[in-house]
């Protein structure tokens, strides 16, 4: 989830632990834990793209580092601490990181909860950045803040947080679950035959869902709000695995392929070859869009190793994709 979200998540559930004893120093620490496992995106600035991404959301995501760490920084902020109990501290820490990873295994990208075992946890039932489940969690928050640390209210007011946004979460689940059988049954009905279907949420909501359809040759993306009354269109992408040719066999083609999960398409502009990652789709609801989300290009440098760069991004496509988004959710 987006750093604002972590830091929500983090203070409440620093205040849970130790608010009673601390006050407000509790929710300090916490949003600084629930900040501490996204250091990770550091390591793009000193490693290749292909071994970025696979380090992204994986040892600092794991309860591995949470049992590890968490009595580190609680040893050492009892050191210079006033209230001087390092295994509350510990607590604080250890479950700001805990929860900061099992909100981010909610997401698209998942997490490698279970590092050093290669299988990431995603479940795809929020997008990173999702209003709904970080306002209100603020507002409570906030009001949490504004009480003394012995007041009756606030206890109530960050445990009426810590509900709603939990409740929230588990409630996308069902969301979910309705997008992917009405996706179910409009492949059915246009009688198109497809070996696996993934789904998750648009960005910035639950209303409007996304899925991923894989066919022999081809990606199909298609859309489904709550609100629509004309059936699903799938889109047709087709694959291209072809124009890898012998890149195919490449470590750093494999590795990509295996983190994108086997969802990707080539394309080919002028003479350029581009891997895209379907798991993000598009910047853009329009038909036969080609813009994806995470687009890399595809390079030989002078020592013979494949390379991926990722390509800029389009602030217009950006800015453009929210108001589809927002037209679309109302309805096809």
């Amino acid at each position: 989830m987006d750093s604002l979200t972590q830091i929500v998540l983090g203070a409440a559930v620093g205040e849970a632990v130790l608010g009673r004893k601390v006050g407000n120093k509790a929710m300090l620490y916490g949003a600084i834990a629930g900040t501490i496992p996204d250091l990770d995106i550091f390591s793009s600035y000193f490693t290749d793209t292909v071994s970025a991404l696979e380090i992204h959301r994986g040892f600092t995501h794991s309860i591995f580092f949470s049992m590890l760490f968490a009595p580190i920084f609680g040893w050492l902020v009892s050191r210079y601490e006033t209230y001087k109990d390092y295994k509350d501290w510990a607590w604080l820490f250890f479950w700001a990181f805990i929860t900061h990873s099992v909100l981010d295994a909610h997401t698209t990208w998942g997490t490698q909860f279970f590092w050093p075992m290669d299988y990431r946890l995603a479940f795809k039932t929020i997008f990173v950045i999702d209003p709904l489940y970080t306002f209100p969690f603020m507002v409570f928050l906030i009001l949490t803040a504004f009480q003394k640390r012995d007041a009756p209210k606030r206890r109530f007011y960050n445990n009426m947080g810590l509900i709603i946004s939990s409740s929230y979460l588990l409630l996308t689940f069902g969301l979910k679950g309705m997008a992917y059988n009405q996706f179910e049954m409009a492949l059915k009905t246009q009688q198109i035959d497809y070996l696996e279907i993934e789904t998750k949420p648009s960005p910035l909501n639950t209303i409007l869902w996304s899925a991923n359809v894989d066919t022999k040759d081809h990606y199909l993306i298609g859309y489904y709000s709550f609100f629509d009354e004309k059936p699903i269109h799938f889109e047709a992408y087709p694959k291209n695995h072809e124009l890898l040719g012998d890149l195919i066999h490449e470590e750093n083609v494999q590795r990509m392929i295996d983190i994108s999960k086997g969802w990707y398409s080539i394309t080919e502009k002028e003479n350029r070859l581009f891997y895209n990652d379907l798991r993000f789709g598009l910047l853009s609801l329009k038909p036969k869009a080609d813009n994806f989300t995470f687009q890399y290009e595809i390079k030989t440098n002078k020592l013979g190793e494949v390379t991926f760069t990722e390509t800029i991004k389009n602030r217009d496509d950006a800015k453009q994709l929210l108001n589809d988004l927002w037209t679309r959710l109302k309805g096809n």
